[in-house]
């Protein structure tokens, strides 16, 4: 039997129960994982509270990261074999699979190979805001060399790989923190400026470090009414990716008489794994940086699957600096 993380209802983390399941053999397709550690994201607490793009149908597992080792292997599944090492990716919906839980049925498609001298709870803590930094900066070949890069809420995991990943081609990545005691944290991580919002006028400092220019492109993970001291930052011509919803207020559109030209849209890291072409690119991108050691997942702290209710608990406070991870004894 497995022990598996599940909810019958939307609420606070004291909804979550680790329940005996038997998860069975895997399907055609899929491949059965002894999960060693999980990486958790604000996407599965607005799951879990009924606020994600998508209901919960219960009970419900969740869960979009995980690292471990391959346990079976399905029909049909080519390019794994039992006790290889590997992380899951998020390719699929949490209706359909989920990795809270010691061992988990997952498609193979959502699977790779990890190297074998990587710690699962690093691995653990790569593919979600590495794969969302790629799609936000790379894959489109919009964001250029020098081109300056506002990152705000820069201390999650998601603003860190980007913060790296702008490194990686040569832009400039200036980081948003709300306090200055985030700040040190982030220019060691690599940022080449950091804003302290709670204490200095966005607008002004970014015209400051860009020289009156802009950022070419925003990061933003918060939306609500922010955007629009966000997209007054915005060089003419430049981008705003709105890539979450930390504030859950409506997020208007930047209006066109006051702002310099920009476009402004949601992203979402789907758009990568859900497309077999471009996810290729993300992963040969992030595994080449993880040879190089351009990309470093870095971990906040770690919390037994048993008290998985504390680690989201833990995330919901907003004090992290990086990846919350889950270790899963065996």
């Amino acid at each position: 039997m497995a022990k598996i993380v599940q909810f019958d209802n939307p609420g606070g983390p004291e909804v979550l129960e680790l329940r005996e399941i038997d998860v069975g053999a895997p399907g055609p397709g899929e491949l059965r994982i002894e999960v060693h550690a999980i990486g958790l994201n604000r996407a599965e607490i607005m799951y879990r509270e009924g606020n994600y793009f998508y209901p919960p149908t219960h009970p419900s597992g969740l869960g979009y990261e995980a690292a471990g080792k391959v346990e079976a292997v399905g029909d049909h599944v080519s390019g794994f074999a039992v006790g290889d090492p590997v992380s899951v990716l998020p390719t699929f919906l949490q209706t359909e699979y989920g990795t809270y839980g010691d061992h988990v049925l997952v498609p193979a498609a959502a699977v790779v190979t990890s190297p074998p001298d990587l710690a699962p709870e690093k691995a653990a803590a790569v593919w979600m805001a590495h794969l969302t930094a790629y799609g936000a900066l790379v894959e489109d070949h919009l964001t250029r060399p020098s081109d300056h890069v506002l990152i705000t809420a820069a201390s999650g995991s998601v603003g860190l790989a980007a913060i790296r990943t702008a490194q990686r081609i040569g832009a400039v990545p200036i980081a948003t923190t709300r306090t200055p005691s985030k700040r040190e944290r982030l220019l060691e991580a690599g940022a080449a400026h950091v804003i302290v919002t709670g204490e200095e006028d966005l607008h002004a400092r970014v015209k400051d470090i860009t020289k009156g220019a802009g950022a070419r492109a925003v990061l933003d993970p918060v939306a609500g009414p922010g955007v629009d001291a966000l997209a007054e930052a915005v060089s003419p011509g430049g981008r705003l990716l709105v890539y979450g919803a930390l504030d859950p207020r409506p997020t208007p559109l930047p209006n066109a008489n006051s702002f310099p030209a920009l476009s402004t849209r949601t992203y979402a890291v789907f758009e990568i794994t859900t497309d077999p072409a471009r996810l290729a690119r993300g992963v040969a991108f992030v595994n080449a940086g993880l040879t190089t050691g351009a990309v470093k997942p870095t971990i906040d702290t770690t919390f037994d699957l048993a008290d998985i209710a504390d680690a989201h608990r833990y995330m919901e406070r907003n004090s992290q600096i990086g990846k919350i991870v889950v270790t899963v004894p065996h």
